[in-house]
C-alpha cells in the first residue's frame, strides 16, 4: 500500500510539472505571436480578424479567406495580402478557437463557423465575396456557399478537404483529445510539449515536396495551435470533418457560384484525388488547376496563381492552365521532405 501511495504521489507530481511546463510554453507562444488585427463579437464569440477596406476604384469584389486546420489567419494573409493590396477589400479571420478567436460549444461544425464569418461580414459591412478556403477551410467555404449562396460571388478551393476519404481516419491524438477527462488531461500536460518537438518535421511534410519558406513557423504564427485550448478546438474540428463530408458532399451539386479548384498531385496531407477531383466533378462549371509536384500549400508556393484565380473568378480573362504550367516549371526539381507520406487525409497539420 505504501508503494502505491508513493507511486500515485509521483504521478500527480509529474502531471503537475507537465501542466506547469505546458502553461509556461503557452505563455511564451502568446508573447512571441501577439494578435495582428482587431476583434469583433459575433453571436457571443470574439473573432480576431484583419479587415483591409476596399481601395478606391477597386474592380474586384471583396475576398474572404478561411484558413485550414492547425493554422490561423496569418497562414493566408502573409503570402496573399501583399499581392492583393490596393486591388480588393480583404477579410482574414481566425476561425473559432484558432489563433486569437474565442469559441463556444458547437463551433467545430462547419455551418456554424460559416455563420460566424457571415456575421462578421455583416459587422464590418463586407458585401458578397469570393471565398477562399484552404484545406479544412475548404469545407467551411463549401458550407458558406451552401448556406449563403447570395453572398458567394465565387469559390476558390486550395488543397481542400471536403469529401469522405477511404476509412475516414485521422491521427490518434485527435481522437484522444476528444475523450472526456483523459483528453483534457492530455491536452493540458503532454500535447503541447510533444507538439513542440514535432512541429518542424510536420511542417516539412505539409510543404513536401516543396521547400518550407524561410521563417514560415514564426511568420504564419503556427505555434499558436500548441496552446491547450487551441489544440482541443483543432482536434474537435478535425474529428468532425469526416461526418460533415459524409453528410454534405452530395449537396455540393447545389453550388452555383463560379468555382476554381487548385491542387497539387504530390500532396502529402490530403487525398487530392478524392477531395479536389471530387469538387471539380460535383460543382457544375468548376475549373480544376492540377499542378504536378505541388504539395499542400499552393497559397505559399504559388501565390501568383492563387491571386490570378481570384481575379478570374471576378471576371478577368486569365489562362489558369497556362499559369499552372509555369508554376510546374518553377517547382519541377523540388524534392524536399523525403519520407513523408499521405497519412493525414483530413487536412490537419500534424504537430504531436
Amino acid at each position: 500500500m505504501h508503494l502505491l501511495v508513493v507511486a500515485f504521489a509521483l504521478l500527480i507530481a509529474l502531471l503537475l510539472l507537465l501542466a506547469t511546463m505546458t502553461r509556461v510554453n503557452a505563455w511564451l507562444i502568446e508573447r512571441r505571436h501577439p494578435p495582428v488585427g482587431g476583434f469583433a463579437e459575433v453571436e457571443g464569440v470574439l473573432l480576431h480578424h484583419v479587415h483591409v477596406p476596399a481601395p478606391e476604384g477597386s474592380e474586384l469584389p471583396p475576398v474572404v479567406f478561411i484558413h485550414g486546420a492547425s493554422a490561423n489567419l496569418n497562414d493566408q494573409m502573409v503570402p496573399l495580402r501583399p499581392l492583393l493590396e490596393g486591388k480588393a477589400e480583404m477579410l482574414f479571420v481566425d476561425r473559432p478557437g484558432h489563433g486569437w478567436s474565442g469559441r463556444s460549444k458547437g463551433h467545430e461544425e462547419q455551418f456554424e463557423q460559416a455563420a460566424l464569418i457571415a456575421g462578421l461580414m455583416d459587422r464590418l459591412g463586407v458585401g458578397p465575396a469570393i471565398v477562399v478556403g484552404h484545406s479544412f477551410g475548404g469545407s467551411v467555404a463549401a458550407a458558406f456557399a451552401l448556406a449563403y449562396p447570395e453572398r458567394t460571388k465565387g469559390l476558390l478551393f486550395l488543397s481542400a478537404a471536403t469529401h469522405p476519404w477511404p476509412g475516414g481516419k485521422t491521427s490518434w491524438y485527435y481522437h484522444l483529445t476528444m475523450l472526456p477527462v483523459l483528453g483534457w488531461l492530455f491536452s493540458e500536460t503532454a500535447a503541447s510539449l510533444a507538439g513542440s518537438t514535432r512541429i518542424g518535421p510536420a511542417v516539412t511534410c505539409v510543404f513536401a515536396p516543396n521547400a518550407v519558406p524561410e521563417n514560415y513557423l514564426s511568420r504564419a504564427q503556427i505555434p499558436l495551435v500548441l496552446r491547450p485550448r487551441a489544440f482541443r478546438a483543432n482536434a474537435a474540428d478535425v474529428d468532425g470533418l469526416y461526418r460533415f463530408a459524409l453528410a454534405n458532399a452530395p449537396r455540393y451539386r447545389e453550388i452555383a457560384a463560379p468555382t476554381v479548384v487548385i491542387s497539387g498531385d504530390a500532396d502529402t496531407v490530403v487525398y487530392e484525388e478524392v477531395h479536389s477531383l471530387g469538387l471539380a466533378r460535383d460543382i457544375s462549371g468548376a475549373e480544376l488547376v492540377w499542378i504536378e509536384n505541388l504539395g499542400h500549400k499552393p497559397d505559399w508556393i504559388a501565390p501568383d496563381l492563387v491571386v490570378s484565380a481570384i481575379e478570374k473568378l471576378a471576371g478577368r480573362p486569365h489562362d489558369l492552365q497556362s499559369m499552372g504550367r509555369t508554376v510546374e516549371a518553377r517547382i519541377a526539381d523540388d524534392r524536399f521532405g523525403a519520407g513523408c507520406a499521405a497519412t493525414e487525409p483530413s487536412g490537419e497539420l500534424s504537430v504531436a
